[in-house]
């Protein structure tokens, strides 16, 4: 006897076991060798995380697709991993280090290393035991790492390849800098905060006219040490016979050229600006055009260095003020900026402090101002790769799914610059280049073969010193789908798991990874990495924002699993899954679909209670009964609709479909319909009806295993006790095609009953009818198939919509509103049930209020200022309550419109 309720806690681990016991999520099992692959490669979460609500809809997505492909016979691999996560997993492991008051130089690199994979190995990889409690079924045999020997030799055999290519080089360049972290940093590692600073308006005075000066308008006047140019736009009236003259700039004497360049705003500050390519992303392209020279001011902790700084130094002449700036050194740049502003005012050339908002970039995980930092770096020339990458999508060879987001991934490519892959760090793979005394590079698979190449270019053996930095963590992900499957050995799962189908993604990493992913799998293997990107929406909070700790509105999944179970959550976020949509999630939406899992589990209590237990040899193709055969061909109906939902990757609408059947269909209408036999004497209709409920049973376990695993699985074992051995457990059973069953007859009868009791009850619910009321129902000038129907379900009918009996007419009564039922009017008297006039006014009125209600929202919608001001989530919560607004003004109209007539 079944449990009287489910308890997920209860079932999950048990259920874990018995898939873990089968292997049912191994790639390659020999029952499967002949089939056909499906491959999905897991986005790497990083070592160090732990399961949020967007891990919990990309691996819920990941693993509908997976079970589903599973079940459609293919030999699917979702291959797991984790990614080392460079500055992350580092920073991690200094801080507890840091607790017991030691720094990762004080031990050395070494045995830094050896601390950060004793704390991988111990605290880390938290994230898989998570996504198991979730339910994924990734075939976690083949979990691999990106720091695993096998995905280190596929770093360094591309990295070499590359640069014998000479598409990787060393270069100096402007980066994100990090002085925290004293390391280059990716642009999705940095986030611009705005912040309340200053304008500071300071005068260059002209060179040879010592009346005439320029004014620049800088935020950062400390950077003007390295100032090498004044740009004006070459349409300044202001300034045109000032391009190619001389200023002068202020402290340190510096004669710097006033040049035209249209970066220059005439309509910002005041139309000139100072030119430092070596602290600024925009000036270092400046710099470029007019072949303008680089000055570093700063060290790599972002303080003054000016000491000893030829480029600076170069060309100055001694003065008071010189010295003053050079006392300087040493110091951070903002106490540096407090120092140079005060001497700026006591020489008379600050000119102005205007307050200024601006956008500063800081380190997303140091929390400190980001230094545009001149320094020598490795970089890889990705033009060539991105010209195919952009290409292949351009041709269809790989799709976007919503498909706009292709205009992102052809945004990002067109305008490629040079990828910065060297890090200052420890924590990665190091990178394979080895220098001698003189400087000279050698680059190769290891440091034996880079001594021999040494040997070959100097005739002996010379010491090499290896590049201390490392890879950026993004290079061997960009491997991820060809790596973990062996190459660059030759390996069988390479040909065949490669290239791989879908890959399921957010929108942030479309250039950092997904773009990375098919240059570097075109170059390297030749073919696509995946036929299609998903890209799935942002998780946001109930009312539209975005969740984050200092907000305090973060849903922790594990939580919410813990509380409701992981089926509920699953079906939550896929049934909110509309492609280009965020998910506005709350825990009554979790709540909801635990009550759907219960409804289930109530629905195979009932079931059990019935005696309804699967029979060996049902033929579905065979029932006689028109309730069985409309159960089946809406079965039949779903699968098809959750099939087409799950192949359009519309989870949310193959979702919906599995619900409404199984809720609507089957647990109100089938079993409800159903009752009258069941609970009848014993004949071949109940004999029929109890296989059939059975059976569809079964069909309701594989409609919703890609989207509720746990509690199917549960209830595909309880209901194979009874009747004809399970071949398999429910995860490997075979997806159904029951198209052969889709009746239209049986749809039209029993369809029109569901329809009638239906409108019936809207009918009672809108107009106020008393809930215990019993009311008459007059079927109108009605054809004999309705007749007919009406005489073998009026029973049903009277019980299910309490109505007090069922005639027939040639006209609709007085007083009677009417329903049109599938072409055919049945009317409801309602004379001395209700006050007819008082429903017509009372409608009338809620309808007027509903048009004031949509009235002020679009007042709003359509004011630019607040579209302006409003945050997103405002105005898409204005639009929803608008829609509900307007959902709700249709039905009542319908229903004053059925009174007016009566």
């Amino acid at each position: 006897m079944m449990d009287k309720t489910f308890d997920p806690s209860a079932v999950e681990a048990r259920i874990s076991t018995r898939w873990e016991e089968a292997e049912a999520f191994k790639a390659g099992r020999e029952d499967r060798k002949d089939a056909v692959p499906y491959t999905i490669v897991i986005p790497p979460p990083n070592v160090t995380g732990s399961l949020h609500m967007g891990h919990a809809l990309n691996n819920t997505i990941q693993d509908i697709l997976c079970r589903f492909e599973r079940m459609r016979g293919k030999d699917v691999l979702w291959q797991p991993g984790m990614d080392h996560a460079g500055i992350a997993t580092q920073m991690v492991v200094e801080r507890k280090l840091a607790e017991r008051q030691i720094q990762r130089r004080d031990l050395g690199r070494e045995e830094f290393i050896n601390r950060v994979w004793e704390w991988k190995d111990e605290s880390g990889g938290k994230i898989k035991s998570q996504l198991q409690r979730l339910g994924a079924s990734c075939d976690w045999s083949r979990e691999r790492f990106t720091m695993d020997e096998g995905l280190s030799q596929a770093v360094l055999k591309v990295f070499v390849d590359l640069y014998k290519q000479g598409l990787i080089y060393k270069d100096k360049r402007l980066v994100n800098w990090d002085p925290k972290f004293q390391t280059a940093i990716s642009d999705l590692e940095v986030m611009q905060v705005e912040v309340k600073g200053n304008l500071w308006h300071i005068r260059y005075a002209i060179d040879g006219q010592p009346d005439r000066s320029i004014t620049v308008a800088t935020t950062r006047p400390e950077t003007m040490l390295g100032d090498v140019a004044v740009a004006v736009h070459p349409e300044d009236e202001r300034y045109k016979d000032l391009i190619g003259q001389f200023a002068i700039l202020p402290l340190v004497g510096r004669r710097i050229p006033i040049v035209a360049d249209e970066y220059s705003d005439p309509e910002k500050g005041t139309g000139a600006v100072k030119i430092t390519p070596a602290h600024d992303f925009n000036d270092f392209e400046v710099g470029k055009r007019h072949k303008l020279p680089l000055i570093n001011i700063f060290g790599t902790e972002a303080q003054l260095a000016l000491s000893g700084n030829e480029d600076f130094l170069d060309g100055l002449t001694q003065t008071d003020d010189l010295k003053a700036v050079l006392a300087l050194d040493g110091l951070d740049r903002f106490e540096a900026r407090k120092r140079i502003v005060a001497m700026l005012e006591e020489r008379e050339v600050l000119v102005e402090i205007e307050p200024h908002a601006h956008t500063v970039p800081h380190g997303d995980r140091s929390n400190v101002v980001i230094e545009p930092y001149l320094t020598d770096q490795w970089y890889v020339n990705v033009k060539p790769l991105a010209d195919r990458a952009l290409d292949v999508v351009r041709k269809g060879q790989t799709k976007f799914v919503p498909e706009n987001w292709e205009k992102t991934y052809f945004q990002w490519l067109e305008n490629i610059e040079p990828w910065c892959v060297s890090r200052q760090l420890w924590w990665g793979h190091q990178i394979p280049a080895w220098y001698d005394d003189q400087g000279n590079v050698y680059v190769a698979m290891s440091e034996e073969e880079a001594k021999a190449e040494a040997r070959t270019r100097h005739g002996k053996d010379v010491p090499l010193k290896r590049d201390e930095d490392v890879l950026d963590t993004w290079f061997s992900s960009a491997l991820w789908p060809f790596s973990t499957l062996g190459w660059p050995d030759d390996a069988p799962e390479l040909k065949r798991y490669y290239p791989t189908n879908t890959l399921v993604t957010g929108f942030d990493i479309i250039f950092f990874w997904v773009a990375r992913m098919m240059m570097m799998g075109l170059h390297f293997m030749d073919e696509v990495p995946f036929d299609t990107v998903y890209i799935h929406a942002l998780v946001r909070d109930e009312k539209g924002a975005k969740m984050s700790k200092s907000k305090g509105n973060v849903i922790d999944p594990i939580e919410v699993v813990d509380q409701y179970g992981a089926d509920a959550l699953r079906m939550t976020l896929a049934s909110m899954a509309a492609q280009g949509r965020d998910i506005k999630l709350s825990v009554q939406r979790v709540e909801n679909y635990r009550n759907f899992a219960t409804k289930i589990w109530n629905a195979a209590r009932f079931a059990e209670m019935n005696e309804c237990k699967r029979v060996a040899g049902f033929y579905p193709k065979a029932v006689q009964e028109t309730l069985n055969k409309w159960a089946l061909s809406e079965c039949a109906k779903a699968i098809n609709e959750v099939s087409a939902g799950i192949q359009a990757y519309k989870f949310n609408e193959a979702a919906l479909s599995a619900y409404r059947f199984v809720w609507n269909v089957f647990c109100d209408w089938t079993l409800e319909l159903a009752k009258p036999v069941l609970q009848g004497a014993d004949s071949a209709a109940k004999t029929e009806t109890r296989a059939t409920i059975a059976f569809i049973f079964d069909e309701i376990c594989k409609l919703l295993h890609p989207f509720m695993p746990f509690l199917t699985e549960e209830l595909w074992a309880i209901k194979g006790e009874d009747g004809p051995r399970r071949e398999t457990i429910l995860a490997l059973a075979p997806w159904s095609n029951l198209e052969h069953l889709v009746d239209g007859k049986a749809e039209a009868e029993i369809g029109w009953v569901v329809d009638l009791v239906n409108e019936i009850r809207s009918a009672r619910s809108e107009t106020n009818v008393p809930a215990g009321a019993q009311i008459p129902l007059v079927l109108v000038a009605s054809s004999a198939d309705v007749q007919t129907r009406a005489g073998r379900w009026g029973d049903i009918v009277k019980r299910l919509a309490r109505i007090s009996d069922i005639s027939f007419a040639d006209a609709a009564p007085k007083s009677s509103i009417q329903l049109l039922i599938r072409g055919e009017t049945a009317a409801l008297p309602l004379e001395g049930v209700i006050d007819l006039d008082a429903e017509r006014a009372r409608l009338a009125k809620e309808i007027q209020k509903l048009d004031v209600e949509v009235g002020k929202i679009d007042a709003k919608l359509g004011n630019a200022d607040f579209l302006k001001r409003a945050p997103e989530e405002v105005v898409d919560e204005q639009r929803e309550r608008r829609e509900e607004a307007l959902t709700r003004k249709a039905k009542m109209e319908e229903a004053l419109g059925r009174l007016k007539d009566a």
